[in-house]
């Protein structure tokens, strides 16, 4: 099994901002605390509050799409619908 990392950012448009930020510290308890997740940073932009830096690592794939699937069904989800990602991913 490969460790996966995510890295980038997304771009939240102006109208979702204030749910974007009501429901990231949740968000970011949630998945710190999945099994399989090592690392979990979302950190806004000093130059632009639109624009969040975005770093997950996980233990492998399987870890990493269990994720994506909570997210999916989540608030979070519902809040980011609209949001811009720009992500790389290793493994």
């Amino acid at each position: 099994m490969n460790k996966l990392t995510l890295q980038g950012h997304i771009t939240v448009p102006a109208k979702d901002l204030s749910a974007v930020m009501a429901e990231l510290p949740a968000h970011i308890a949630r998945t710190r605390a999945e099994e399989g997740c090592l690392l979990f940073e979302v950190t806004q932009s000093p130059d632009d509050p639109c624009v969040f830096n975005v770093y997950e690592e996980f233990v492998d794939r399987t870890a990493f799409e269990l994720h994506r699937q909570r997210v999916r069904a989540s608030a979070w989800g519902t809040v980011t619908e609209d949001v811009e990602r720009h992500y790389s991913i290793s493994e």
